[in-house]
């Protein structure tokens, strides 16, 4: 198979920018502490700062994003802003993918084409699970099916049965759905690197040393960066970028150069600094990014604010890793 790596979706010929391989982080989506509003400045301070770290690109809108707690308005807002600040920067070919999910066809494909509008390149789309006992296997592909028909943009397929009632594609389905050709890639926030492998060998992904298809198997925590490279794998779209995106990126570099023990090594210090960020989640990620670069703030509500005692636990569990991450 061969995938039109963006500059082709549903008869729009584009200058979509490519996916490069690497390190990309689902960004963070900042309020103002009091009222809850969205937090533009830091937006794009975020971004820009995660840009100059070296990753090959963001997504905006994720789980880390809190997609789920923002209007579609807001939603927009978010990626054009985090457009603006990548541009202004001088990172104009840094891809942006949208996560774009909405529980029905038609308003994910009405999502997808106001993303485009505002600088969107791809969209991340999780399975529908609202109604979860009607969402069998056909139904998951037709929905994914009619909105790869109509987007505008190309799709990557978000596994991630910890926010869709514990729905887990599992390969074959995922092998189906990569003949779409509007259908570009998988993020595996399953873990399983079985499963990605083999997806990755199905698709011919595309890898740091052959374009492939160029499919894109994407990891989906940097706790498991290594294996996804030795899995065939393309990148990682991991919320730990957020805080240690230099470390992200050097442990996929020092693979990619062949210096399998240094990253093997420097994984290690990775997995162990991500598991602090993964059991505090978006609360833990946010303090973190304070205390260490004096912004983050809060969640938005229902999400609790986390206790001081909490916060410094959490901040000297990433120690060692940013520690390094200063360094580089």
């Amino acid at each position: 198979m061969t995938v039109s790596n963006g500059s082709e979706a549903n008869g729009h010929t584009t200058t979509r920018r490519s996916l490069p391989c690497g390190i990309y982080a689902p960004t963070m989506t900042f309020f103002d502490p009091e009222t809850e509003e969205l937090d533009i400045p830091t937006i794009k301070q975020h971004a820009e700062r995660l840009a100059k770290a070296g990753l090959a690109g963001l997504v905006t809108m994720g789980s880390n994003g809190e997609a789920i707690h923002c209007t579609r308005e807001e939603k927009v807002a978010v990626t054009r802003a985090t457009r603006e600040a990548l541009d202004a920067a001088g990172f104009t070919t840094t891809p942006i993918i949208v996560g774009a999910t909405e529980g029905s066809v038609k308003g994910t494909i009405e999502l997808c084409k106001q993303s485009e509008a505002v600088g969107g390149d791809y969209v991340l789309l999780l399975p529908p699970s609202y109604f979860r006992p009607q969402m069998d296997e056909e139904a998951i592909v037709g929905y994914f099916t009619a909105v790869a028909d109509e987007s505008p943009l190309p799709i990557v397929l978000y596994n991630y049965p910890g926010a869709v009632a514990g729905i887990d594609m599992d390969s074959d389905l995922l092998i189906k759905l990569a003949e779409h050709p509007n259908i570009v890639g998988t993020k595996f926030t399953c873990g399983s690197t079985g499963k990605l492998t083999r997806v990755a060998l199905a698709t011919n992904a595309k890898t740091p040393s052959s374009e492939g298809s160029g499919y894109m198997a994407f990891g989906g925590i940097c706790d498991f960066t290594v294996q996804t490279l030795v899995s065939g794998g393309s990148g990682i779209i991991a919320g730990g970028a957020n805080v240690m995106p230099k470390v992200c990126v050097k442990v996929w570099n020092l693979y990619v150069e062949g210096k399998t023990e240094e990253a093997i090594a420097l994984q290690k210090v990775l997995s162990r600094g991500d598991w602090f960020l993964t059991k505090a989640a978006i609360a833990g990620t946010k303090q973190a990014i304070q205390s260490y670069f004096g912004y983050g703030g809060y969640p938005r509500r229902p999400l609790k604010r986390l206790e001081k005692a909490r916060i410094e636990s959490i901040a000297e569990g990433i120690r060692e890793a940013m520690e390094i991450e200063k360094s580089l």
